[in-house]
């Protein structure tokens, strides 16, 4: 006996199961995108039943089905099977229109059972949906879900994807219609809080650097703990930044493989990961820093918000927001340990971090050859010339601005010996110069601090201008 018989239809479900993700969720999002004000209806949508509240959201937005994260096993055995003879079918509690896209984009199924605005296709409503289409025990049902055991119990027999303990506790399945993705455990969640990043708030511990107050266990202890709590900040500011930037992740060269863009970790584990960062950043500023410092940590978080929902797309003012979020990191560090920040130094950092952002922004625009997706960041192929040219500009604008400070009045009182501080100079001359040469030549990855965390070059740079303020100040 055919134990896939092509008279028997095979029912298969959506979210979870042919794509590793949510697409209410994801129509969601981007509805947020588009107008964060939307967020105050949500509520009087959802008191409307789920049925309406999909259908008004799917109303507002046109989810990017091409983009969606597919489960590459699944379409494998459903192409195997469509083969075979078998009817294919797309049974979901997705809206109707998004459930119609994927049937147009894949060209897989026979027929779609999608939710409509009076229905919301889910568990018991499926089952006797799917009953009243092929009869009792008439289809076979993949799904991935606990929502999915009532019509597993009336298929003919179940096929598994990603399956939970819980669910295959409940369910009695063969292992070979069971359908395993690889398994991801805390090493994911590390992935999409990058940890790697804070070292970006390294600049937090600056201004006590220069102020010369070394020797202040009081002020290192609480410079520490700025770091540990504009960290957490900075990585709820990512995974936010994550979730809002889901299309253009994926069809990014290298984005596609974070997390959320992969469907590796789901939207709402995003979403509390994002609120236990930030309420932990928050709790710690005010218990441990002052008013002033979680201030600031609040002033970043808008920042990001605004970033993440509007000012990304927005040419020359996402750069500019970037390098001023580096700048932030100083301005925190100053006033965690009540040290003041020359004003020659704050222009310094951000024509530097202006520099990077624009460097950021070149080498996205040097891989991507996608002109929608590149409409995602406000820029376009034409525009890489004009990025060329601006971002070395910057960054030899910051040094000139390092030499101007040279020979300020102040620098005398700091640096017995400022002769060593000129040295300075041509090393940032020739770092500036040749990450953008590299970023040239294609050897650059899309953030520059992450290559300059791998690059020795860089770390020999670093340690010999250090070696050099340090002869300054004692030779």
């Amino acid at each position: 006996m055919d134990p896939n018989p092509p008279d028997v239809p095979l029912c298969v479900d959506l979210d979870g199961t042919l794509v590793a993700t949510d697409t209410l969720w994801e129509s969601i999002l981007l509805l947020l995108k588009q107008n964060i004000l939307q967020l105050l209806l949500l509520p009087l949508w959802i008191i409307q039943g789920r049925a309406i509240f999909k259908h008004k959201i799917a109303q507002q937005v046109t989810l990017e089905v091409a983009n969606l994260p597919y489960r590459e096993n699944v379409l494998l055995f459903l192409q195997q099977e469509k083969k075979s003879g078998r009817s294919i079918i797309l049974a979901t509690a997705a809206h109707y229109s998004i459930a119609q896209a994927v049937f147009t984009h894949l060209k897989l199924f026979n027929e779609v059972i999608a939710s409509d605005a009076h229905t919301n296709m889910k568990g018991i409503t499926k089952r006797d949906a799917l009953i009243q289409r092929f009869g009792n025990r008439g289809y076979d049902y993949m799904g991935d879900s606990t929502a999915d055991l009532p019509i597993f119990q009336t298929a003919r027999q179940p096929f598994l994807v990603a399956p939970t303990q819980q669910l295959l506790k409940q369910i009695q399945c063969p292992p070979q219609q069971i359908l395993a993705v690889p398994t991801h455990h805390w090493q994911t969640l590390l992935k999409a809080i990058r940890p790697h990043q804070w070292v970006k708030n390294l600049l937090i511990f600056l201004p006590l650097l220069l102020a010369h107050q070394w020797f202040d266990v009081t002020k290192w202890i609480n410079v520490f703990l700025a770091f540990i709590t504009f960290s957490l900040a900075a990585s709820s500011g990512y995974i936010l930044n994550d979730l809002m930037d889901l299309a253009a992740d994926r069809a990014h060269p290298t984005k596609k493989y974070r997390p959320f863009a992969a469907g590796l970790l789901s939207i709402p584990t995003g979403l509390i990961l994002f609120v236990s960062l930030l309420g932990a950043s928050l709790l710690m500023s005010l218990w441990w820093l002052s008013g002033y410092f979680t201030g600031l940590i609040g002033l970043y978080l808008i920042l990001t918000i605004s970033y993440s929902f509007y000012l990304k797309r927005k040419l020359i003012v996402d750069v500019l927001v970037l390098a001023g979020l580096y700048t932030h990191r100083i301005l925190a560090g100053s006033v965690a340990v009540n040290a003041l920040i020359s004003s020659w130094f704050l222009a310094f950092a951000m024509f530097l971090f202006t520099s990077l952002a624009f460097l950021k922004r070149y080498v996205e625009l040097l891989q991507l050859t996608d002109e929608k997706a590149i409409k995602h960041r406000g820029y376009e192929i034409t525009d890489i010339e004009m990025v060329a040219s601006m971002g070395p500009t910057s960054g030899y604008l910051a040094v000139l601005v390092f030499a101007l400070y040279i020979n300020s009045d102040k620098v005398s009182i700091l640096y017995p010996s400022p002769f060593f501080l000129w040295l300075v100079c041509p090393l940032l001359l020739y770092w500036i110069s040749r990450v953008w040469f590299l970023a040239r030549r294609g050897k650059m990855l899309d953030d520059p601090v992450q290559y300059a965390l791998t690059d020795i070059t860089s770390w020999l740079i670093v340690v010999t201008i250090i070696i050099l303020m340090l002869l300054a100040k004692f030779a």
